[in-house]
């Protein structure tokens, strides 16, 4: 005699992302070779425009390092163009995938810095490049945005930014330490938490 099957179907059990980000998503960074030949969004293409880096680090809520943490950036070209608009002329893919740096427990991006983008109304967005945060304990990727302080005319008139209440926007703009380079920490919780996206 069998036992009916109820009809009645429940949520199954949420899942986080680690502790297995960095073998899941980056084999070559933890050692694993011969899954991939390189790791997916490790290189920077060729492509023109100015070649920038962004460093930083990632803070839980007690202000801890997340080490076991990966960070996906995607971005449009020194014109403005995505590679959704078919446009990647010079073969930049705007697209990077970053582990943080187990020992560090630093990120690093050596990218170019982006032009601006048309938001959908056609009113022009402030250079930046959209983040996608991954890590143990995460149970939903977490979207954020980087701006740049030397692009303030822009980042006034950005309608994203324009929705950020004023006390938070700074958690979103890298600060430039010398030429080309910027640096932004992301906090996951807490005091100074950084502004996420419901995406």
């Amino acid at each position: 005699m069998t036992k009916k099957l109820s009809k009645k179907l429940i949520e199954s059990a949420s899942q986080t992302a680690g502790p297995y980000v960095h073998i899941g998503l980056t084999p070559n960074f933890t050692g694993i070779r011969k899954v991939y030949k390189e790791d997916l969004g490790k290189n920077l293409k060729p492509a023109s425009g100015d070649v920038i880096t962004i460093s930083g680090f990632v803070h839980d809520g007690a202000g801890a390092l997340v080490r076991d943490c990966l960070l996906e950036f995607t971005q449009a070209d020194d014109n403005g163009k995505t590679r959704l608009a078919k446009v990647g002329s010079n073969g930049f893919s705007g697209f990077n995938r970053v582990p943080i740096d187990l020992k560090k427990g630093s990120y690093k991006l050596e990218t170019i810095k982006p032009g601006r983008v048309k938001a959908p109304d056609g009113s022009p967005q402030a250079p930046h490049i959209t983040v996608w945060i991954v890590a143990r304990g995460v149970n939903i990727g977490l979207h954020t945005r980087i701006y740049f302080d030397d692009e303030m005319e822009a980042n006034k008139v950005d309608p994203v930014l324009d929705l950020v209440p004023k006390a938070r926007r700074s958690t979103l703009i890298a600060k430039s330490t010398g030429k080309n380079k910027y640096q932004l920490d992301f906090r996951l919780q807490g005091e100074n938490e950084t502004v996420f996206f419901d995406v």
